[in-house]
């Protein structure tokens, strides 16, 4: 069972500037810087791949995102990937952000942005747990990071659904085949007995 990729990105921030940051360097035209440098120290004879068509919804504060998030799984479009901001004044924070993120979208992959040092790795683990779908992206950020964290969350988003369908097929195909045993056997237990009784006289 293959997923549909899924380039839709989140991104959660106060600062509109960090916005058309994110733009210019996720829906930029041309191909991808690092493509174009693997070409150019390659001697130019490395095709260049496109990158992907990236799709990118912006909230302001947190409850915002949390908001949207909600709207794309119901209309069965969402978020691989969110860019979540710390510091979000009047709002809540950005690990409270994220907290909610995933009580909504478990599956959710999310980089948190922050130039200043408000949450230690310790509190923010403390607060949403040790988990693979988190990574910390520091301010001010190089494009290529950026680029690179986007399509690499997408696909990782991609590959764990993938994951997730096939063990719930596997398991749905051994609770049907345990179903059909317990029935077999059930089956046999009520046939009526036509093993005679010894023969004393023999």
């Amino acid at each position: 069972m293959n997923t549909e990729p899924n380039h839709r990105l989140l991104l959660i921030d106060d600062n509109h500037a960090i916005h058309d940051d994110f733009r210019k360097v996720l829906c930029a035209a041309g191909p991808d810087d690092l493509d174009a440098e693997e070409a150019r120290l390659l001697g130019g004879t490395t095709p260049v791949k496109a990158r992907p068509a990236f799709e990118i919804s912006s909230a302001f504060q947190g409850e915002e995102g949390v908001a949207l998030l909600q709207t794309g799984r119901d209309s069965g479009r969402p978020f691989a990937v969110a860019f979540v901001d710390v510091r979000m004044p009047p709002g809540i924070d950005g690990i409270e952000t994220v907290a909610r993120l995933w009580e909504q979208d478990p599956d959710l992959q999310v980089v948190i942005c922050t130039a200043y040092s408000d949450y230690s790795w310790q509190k923010m683990i403390a607060r949403l747990g040790h988990s693979d779908r988190l990574l910390i992206l520091k301010k001010p950020f190089d494009a290529i990071e950026v680029l690179q964290l986007a399509c690499a969350l997408c696909e990782k988003w991609k590959l764990t659904r993938e994951a997730n369908d096939r063990l719930a097929d596997m398991e749905r195909i051994i609770g049907e085949r345990t179903h059909e045993l317990r029935e077999a056997n059930e089956h046999l237990k009520a046939e009526p007995q036509n093993l005679s009784a010894p023969d004393p006289s023999r």
